[in-house]
C-alpha cells in the first residue's frame, strides 16, 4: 500500500511540465491587450476592403478572414477580465506608435488598382508577425496557469496558418509580370522597415528579442 504520510510530487513522472512560464499575470494581460488591438485593426482592414477590391474570388476570400479576425478580438477581449483586468478597455491598445505607422501605412493602398500591394501588407507581413509572436507566447507560458489562453493561441493559430496560406496563394495568382513583382517585393520591404521600428504586434519582445530597431532602420 502507498504510504499517505509520504508527500506526492506536483505531477506525476510522466508529465514534465512546469508551473512557472515567461510572463506574469500583468505581462500576459498586457500582450493579450495588444492582441486584441491588432486583431480588430486587421478586421477592420479586411472588412473595408471587401467594397473596394474589384477581383471577385479575392473580396470572398476578405470576407472569410475578415470574421475570423474578428472572433479572434473577441477570444482576447474575453480573456482580459480572467486575467483581473476589470476594464478591457484600458489595455486594448496598440504596442506603441511605431505599431500604429505600420497599420497605417498597410491600409495606405486605396485604389482599386493595388490589390496587390493590400495583399502582401495583410499577408507577407502583418499575419506572418502574429503568427511569430503567437509561437512565442503558447511556447513561453505555463501550461498549468494558464491553460486557457494556450487554448485560445491554438485556436487563433491554426486561422493564421491558414489564412497566410490563402493570401500568398492570391498573390501568387495576381503576380503576373516582372512589375507586379517589383511592386510587391518594395511594398513588402516598405512595411517591414516599419514592423522592425514596432517591434512586433506586441512590441519589442514579441518573440523574446528586446533590442530595439537599428538605428536607421526606416531609412
Amino acid at each position: 500500500m502507498a504510504d499517505p504520510t509520504k508527500p506526492r510530487a506536483s505531477f506525476a513522472p510522466w508529465d514534465r511540465r512546469e508551473l512557472p512560464g515567461s510572463f506574469s499575470v500583468e505581462e500576459t494581460a498586457r500582450r493579450v491587450g495588444n492582441y486584441k488591438w491588432a486583431e480588430t485593426k486587421l478586421f477592420e482592414v479586411l472588412g473595408g476592403w471587401i467594397a473596394t477590391v474589384p477581383e471577385l474570388d479575392i473580396k470572398l476570400r476578405l470576407g472569410t478572414h475578415c470574421y475570423k479576425h474578428a472572433w479572434h478580438a473577441e477570444l482576447w477581449h474575453k480573456r482580459l477580465p480572467e486575467l483581473r483586468e476589470m476594464n478591457p478597455a484600458r489595455l486594448t491598445l496598440p504596442a506603441n506608435d511605431a505599431l500604429v505607422r505600420f497599420v497605417d501605412a498597410m491600409t495606405e493602398p486605396e485604389d482599386a488598382s493595388l490589390t496587390i500591394e493590400k495583399l502582401v501588407g495583410v499577408y507577407r507581413v502583418y499575419i506572418p508577425h502574429f503568427i511569430s509572436a503567437y509561437t512565442y507566447h503558447l511556447n513561453n507560458t505555463s501550461e498549468i496557469t494558464d491553460m486557457p489562453t494556450i487554448r485560445s493561441l491554438k485556436f487563433i493559430l491554426q486561422d493564421e496558418f491558414e489564412d497566410w496560406r490563402d493570401g500568398e496563394m492570391l498573390i501568387q495568382s495576381l503576380l503576373e509580370t516582372p512589375e507586379h513583382v517589383d511592386r510587391a517585393a518594395a511594398h513588402q520591404a516598405k512595411l517591414e522597415k516599419l514592423m522592425l521600428e514596432a517591434g512586433g504586434i506586441a512590441g519589442h519582445g514579441s518573440i523574446g528579442i528586446n533590442t530595439q530597431a537599428p538605428q536607421g532602420a526606416l531609412s
